[in-house]
């Protein structure tokens, strides 16, 4: 039993009670509660001086926090871990949440992109959260590999799927490459990818070119690595990081200090910082996972929450993420359904459009 389900078991009644009604009223309003608006509200009749002495407990065991001296309570980033944990109760999904999601499906169009981008869109509207969803890269057999030189310092990377698919990514070279050392490195590299998905090709990449390092020059070893990081790293090909709804964080009430830590995590966004991160975090399995504050680095300066679920192709693996993120104060219970189902669809449309 963990420290936080052992603290939620040893609480009574009216303690639990008094917890997750600050909890509630917090994500509800954003807003402190004080002990004379729960008096109202418990199911017990009980004084306003009793309701403080639970909530200093509280104060005691890291769960509560007071804004201002004369406040009411707010939930610590260990208060609302405990009560997502412990107590949330998630709801089903509304049927207009549901329909405007499933709205977004609704086009035959073969741009996946776009229509990861439109699903990106009404997430964020519907959540009035900022919406993220990582697109997968192409996975289909790699046919070929070339490098072209186009300079000193560029070259091109083309790559021929066995679906017909190509895409040319430029990236910068080791210094001194040559023709023949291209045509080395794309040899070396055709040799072990014809048939293969780039995902398959980078589990044993390394290990190949340690095993056959004598068998290229070192210009050409350092070419096949560059050339292959183009497409494991932060590009802007066809895995991207899909940011919607940033104004939904950005309204007229957000104070001046959140304003810039907002707009620091958007920045982080827009650079791709951590974008592989952000799959690894819905990596550890199935479900949504719900992460509050510094328990995410990638927004540990923000004070935001991020629940986040991956979606999975036909053979269930996970290939990207669809996620929410929002204050801390998220409604957690509402937002879980939504993410849960968005992802499915998600998978179910990815796994739909290459049986075709």
């Amino acid at each position: 039993m963990t420290d936080r389900a052992r603290i939620l078991e040893e609480m009574n009644d009216r303690s639990r009670e008094v917890f997750r009604r600050v909890v509630e009223s917090y994500l509800a309003t954003g807003d402190p509660v004080g002990s004379r608006t729960l008096t109202r509200n418990l199911s017990e009749k009980v004084s306003a001086a009793t309701i403080r002495n639970v909530m200093q407990d509280l104060e005691y065991l890291g769960l509560l926090g007071s804004p201002h001296v004369s406040a009411g309570r707010v939930p610590t980033q260990e208060g609302l871990r405990m009560f997502v944990d412990g107590l949330l109760e998630v709801g089903d999904l509304q049927a207009d949440d549901r329909d405007l999601i499933d709205a977004t499906m609704s086009s035959n169009s073969q741009d996946v992109a776009g229509v990861l981008d439109r699903i990106g869109s009404a997430l964020s509207g519907v959540t009035q959260g900022a919406s993220l969803v990582l697109a997968p890269k192409h996975e289909a057999p790699i046919k070929h590999i070339e490098f072209v030189g186009l300079g000193h310092d560029r070259a091109l990377v083309v790559l021929v799927f066995a679906d017909g698919h190509v895409e040319n990514r430029i990236f910068t070279p080791p210094p001194g490459q040559t023709p023949s050392s291209m045509r080395e490195a794309a040899n070396f590299l055709n040799a072990l990818a014809e048939g293969r998905t780039l995902s398959d090709l980078q589990n044993d990449i390394t290990a190949q070119i340690a095993e056959r390092r004598q068998e290229i020059d070192t210009l050409a070893h350092a070419l096949v690595e560059s050339g292959l990081a183009v497409w494991d790293g932060e590009d802007t090909g066809d895995e991207r990081l899909i940011v919607r709804g940033r104004a939904n964080l950005l309204n007229s009430e957000t104070e001046e200090e959140d304003l810039e830590r907002i707009r620091s995590l958007f920045d982080d966004l827009e650079r791709k910082r951590d974008i592989a991160e952000f799959l690894e975090l819905a990596d550890a399995g199935e479900g949504v996972r719900i992460f509050i504050g510094s328990e995410n680095k990638l927004f540990s300066l923000t004070g935001s929450s991020l629940v986040v679920s991956p979606y999975m192709n036909a053979d269930r693996k996970i290939i990207g993420a669809v996620g929410v993120i929002g204050p801390t104060r998220l409604n957690y219970g509402r937002i879980v359904p939504i993410v849960d189902y968005t992802a499915q669809l998600v998978g179910k449309l990815i796994a739909d459009r290459n049986e075709r």
